[in-house]
């Protein structure tokens, strides 16, 4: 079963409403009253649920919680407005929650049938706790909330669609780790315009930096750069370069480097890739002294040498040894003796009449 076969509300929280919008905290007790996992009321079977699917799988083993993440620059705070989550939790509260015996058959028959009506069931009564979760990482993220519920709801449809109901795990403790790993994925793939962390090592800092520099400073430690590296797992630098990433800022190319009219760019002063001029019109000027020379010499050279040096040594799809030799009735060590002889002779020639001549030239 895909999670588009789930019912449409669960993957998009509010189709018609405004996306731009990131309230604070909501205050609907009532509305976010759903089952916390709670570690200790699972038993001893609950191990890490499985994250294959999730890129950042190794990252997200000790999975931090909103707090640990760093914070974003105060400019990109958008404008307060409750109304579309409001509307997004009065659909939600419509939802009934579900008893521990309903919630394990309607999990068996996902498993088992594939049973869509039943993973409905179980969706739509747990988008609280997508909600809750949620609301948590906003404190930090301080973008649109309904972005981070719908990247959530995301992570539960895939819990449904995993969960094992005979291992007699809470399906709220489970999928709050489908949950936080798709709205964590989501965090960082936005922080940044350009990706701040594509490697293994990248993502874990980015999840654990924060966290691991707060837990060192609680337990009286100065959280220098050589102690995180050590407690992380990862190189000084690798800690270095990260904190350069998540205390800068996202910088236009386009942008004038002065207040005056007409200034020039950033992007205007950064090197080319390709050669620049110089270079294009040296290696211009000696392939005109290579082909003038190789004019002068071709009338000295054998019909074989004449032959190798036009079908194997100036053109793209060079004519193979065995080729040459059934041609001449020769053998192909000939052939390549006759190659080495020809470019000799085109080095002692382009050396006799082209100063400054490089070896180089000619391979």
């Amino acid at each position: 079963m895909t999670e588009q076969q789930l019912h449409p509300a669960a993957s998009e929280p509010l189709a018609d409403a405004d996306r731009n919008a990131s309230p604070p905290l909501v205050r609907d007790a009532e509305i976010l009253s759903a089952d916390d996992p709670d570690p200790e009321n699972a038993t001893d079977e609950q191990d890490e649920p499985d994250l294959l699917d999730i890129d950042d799988l190794d990252a997200l083993d000790d999975a931090p919680d909103a707090s640990a993440l760093p914070s974003l620059p105060q400019a990109r705070l958008p404008v307060p407005s409750l109304d579309s989550l409001h509307l997004y939790l009065r659909e939600i509260g419509r939802f009934p929650l579900l008893k521990p015996d309903e919630e394990f058959e309607l999990a068996r028959r996902v498993q088992e049938h594939g049973d869509s009506e039943a993973a409905f069931r179980l969706v739509s009564s747990h988008l609280r706790l997508v909600v809750k979760i949620a609301m948590d990482f906003q404190r930090r993220w301080m973008q649109n909330v309904l972005d981070l519920i719908q990247e959530g709801n995301v992570g539960l449809m895939r819990a449904v669609n995993k969960f094992a109901p005979e291992k007699d795990i809470k399906f709220s403790y489970y999928a709050a780790f489908w949950i936080r790993a798709y709205i964590l994925k989501f965090i960082m793939d936005n922080w940044r315009m350009v990706k701040i962390g594509t490697t293994q090592a990248q993502r874990k800092l980015f999840y654990n930096l924060n966290k691991e520099r707060q837990k060192l400073i609680t337990q009286g430690f100065d959280p220098d750069t050589a102690t995180l590296a050590d407690r992380l797992g990862v190189k000084s630098e690798q800690i270095v370069e990260m904190q350069q990433r998540l205390d800068s800022t996202d910088i236009s190319l386009d942008a004038p480097l002065g207040d005056e009219s007409g200034a020039s760019s950033r992007i205007e002063h950064l090197p080319a890739r390709g050669p620049g001029i110089e270079e294009s019109m040296a290696v211009n000027e000696i392939a005109h002294l290579v082909r003038d020379q190789i004019r002068d010499i071709l009338p000295t050279l054998s019909e074989k040498e004449a032959y190798i040096l036009e079908h194997r040594l100036l053109t793209d799809d060079p004519t193979t040894l065995r080729e040459i030799g059934d041609r001449y009735t020769i053998t192909r060590e000939r052939v390549r003796q006759l190659e080495v002889r020809l470019l000799q002779k085109l080095r002692a020639h382009m050396a006799k009449h082209i100063e400054d001549f490089s070896e180089d030239w000619i391979r």
